[in-house]
């Protein structure tokens, strides 16, 4: 017969893997609770992170804007580039080289300045989300209301890396605030991302020319320095040859 006391040792055992059962299953559900909680926190952070400060951009005078183009469309030269707005060579570019061009060449009438969307940083095209392609997405709406050039100028002066969320949505909202835009309007075409079509036909223009990287610039249809980043002094040079021609 089985003592008393083996019994009794026999319960205290299966009383111990009971607990020690209970305690896997409440650290397991635990594990699965916390892991579900940060995936909800992602992706409702963004919605509540603040905006943070927006830099004020130099107000300059651009001459004849007309969407994403500058200057007279009958000028003996025309300038075509494509950027991608995440991209920390279009910030110099747009800071230095643009500047003296748009000042020096289109106000003059000698160029006719037309930019285009390349947003290859996060993906390459339109309508993936990312913060290059909404960026763009935002400037093809304020170009709706004749207000690209201001949008561009601000969303530049907000730079602060790549895919750093400088550009995420509501920040984005802001820029467009902050540049003066008709927000119902633009919040409107935002949403919708109504400029999709023209965003990748812009990409696939520059990807027919042989664009594969930004900025790249075009003089006339002519590649100026291919695979590298043009200084002023040498697109001046480039038009000057068409002026030439």
């Amino acid at each position: 017969m089985t003592s008393t006391k083996e019994t009794s040792k026999r319960q205290a055992r299966r009383e111990e893997m009971r607990r020690r059962e209970q305690r896997s299953r409440l650290f397991g559900i635990g594990l699965i609770s916390i892991g579900v909680i940060f995936v909800v926190f992602l992706f409702i952070y963004p919605y509540f992170k603040p905006v943070g400060d927006v830099k004020t951009a130099e107000v300059i005078s651009y001459p004849q804007p007309d969407k994403t183009a500058l200057g007279d469309p009958n000028a003996p030269v025309r300038i075509d580039t494509y950027e991608d707005f995440q991209c920390p060579a279009c910030v110099n570019y747009t800071k230095e080289t643009e500047a003296q061009i748009i000042e020096n060449l289109v106000a003059t009438g000698k160029v006719y300045y037309v930019f285009h969307n390349y947003p290859f940083i996060d993906g390459g095209g339109a309508g993936n989300g990312g913060e290059s392609d909404q960026a763009a997405n935002a400037a093809m709406c304020a170009a709706e209301q004749n207000k690209f050039w201001e949008m561009h100028a601000t969303i530049f002066a907000n730079w602060n890396g790549e895919n750093q969320g400088a550009y995420n949505d509501k920040r984005l909202v802001a820029f467009a605030k902050s540049a003066g835009l008709d927000m119902t309007a633009f919040n409107s075409c935002f949403d919708a991302n109504k400029y999709k079509a023209d965003i990748q036909a812009d990409f696939d223009g520059g990807n027919e020319v042989g664009v594969q990287g930004t900025p790249s610039v075009f003089v006339n249809g002519n590649f100026v320095t291919p695979g590298y980043v043009p200084s002023y002094e040498q697109v001046l040079e480039a038009v000057n040859a068409a002026l030439a021609e």
